[in-house]
């Protein structure tokens, strides 16, 4: 077996409150780069975590992060309140309404990424400011490094050429589908793909929700597309970070293999078990799911979904 890679992950970490038609759960464990490390820890380790709380932030989850092979040395700790949002899931679970978003300790926040984790050859920025995520980059003294990164449809409306200096310096790109129409200006998602691919990262992935994810890539290879399924769930209870547990398993999996030299057939593979942790995030609120997830029960699943998409 390789040598798993270490993987470092920025993003916020968030108090979530969650409303949905059949239940309601506050001081939730939320954040982009909460749920993409610990979706990464069920692949290698260690995962490092860089982001900043406040001083009401739960002292549970960070023990329940650490607990699972997460290190919090890149986690500042800040006397403001932490970053917090409130919304409400309605009756099919796509929609949601934001109630409420208290950004607090993010405002100001600068990336500083200790010397102990700076070289992790595996990057992942999750969904943060595009200026966050540049200075995660230029903080990086990874010899040889493979830098994966989310972004959401704010900061392609207020910070898009920021966002496209991040998009210059980054392997894998990872963004839903309605974010990449706006982001490409195509309706047309193939089209998306290549648009944004050419902005810099050799990899895109574009989410689908409930209907899985597109990922393009060289056209030498496999046409350049693979299109995976998602795994279908008889019931979703909470869908919040969701789209983070992909970005973290894919960005696990990958050091898992202990290269930095993905072939396209690798980075297919990650996407499926990128597809299937997620599942999991689902079926319960937060990262309820995720943290007492028996290694049987993920491989299970995968081999039911080989089943189940083979033909």
């Amino acid at each position: 077996m390789p040598e798993p890679l270490p993987v470092v992950v920025g993003g916020t970490i968030a108090i979530d409150n969650v409303k949905t038609p059949t239940a309601e759960e506050t001081n939730l464990l939320g954040g982009s780069a909460s749920y993409a490390a610990l979706a990464a820890s069920y692949f290698t380790g260690p995962v490092h975590l860089v982001g900043v709380v406040g001083h009401d932030f739960p002292e549970q989850h960070l023990r329940m992060l650490e607990g699972h092979g997460v290190t919090l040395d890149g986690v500042a700790r800040s006397e403001g309140d932490s970053f917090t949002w409130s919304g409400e899931y309605h009756e099919n679970m796509n929609d949601r309404t934001t109630h409420n978003v208290a950004v607090n300790v993010l405002e100001d926040w600068t990336v500083s990424l200790p010397a102990s984790i700076s070289a992790a050859p595996i990057m992942v920025l999750a969904n943060m400011s595009p200026r966050n995520q540049q200075q995660m980059l230029e903080q990086s003294t990874a010899a040889k490094r493979f830098v994966l990164a989310d972004t959401m449809d704010l900061w392609i409306g207020i910070a898009r050429e920021e966002l496209n200096e991040v998009l210059k310096g980054i392997d894998l790109f990872v963004i839903n589908e309605g974010e990449a129409r706006e982001f490409a200006g195509t309706p047309n998602l193939i089209q998306a793909g290549a648009i944004l691919r050419k902005k810099g990262p050799r990899y895109v992935v574009i989410k689908l929700g409930e209907f899985g994810a597109i990922l393009f890539g060289p056209s030498e290879d496999h046409h350049g597309l693979f299109r995976c399924c998602a795994f279908p769930l008889q019931e979703v209870t909470d869908p919040t970070g969701a789209g983070d547990t992909f970005l973290g398993a894919l960005a696990g999996y990958l050091a898992s293999r202990g290269h930095l030299d993905f072939s396209f057939t690798e980075i297919r593979d990650a996407v499926v078990r990128g597809t299937v942790v997620a599942s999991f995030t689902c079926e319960a609120f937060s990262t309820k799911e995720l943290e007492n997830l028996p290694e049987q029960e993920l491989m299970t699943r995968m081999e039911l979904f080989r089943e189940m998409s083979c033909w």
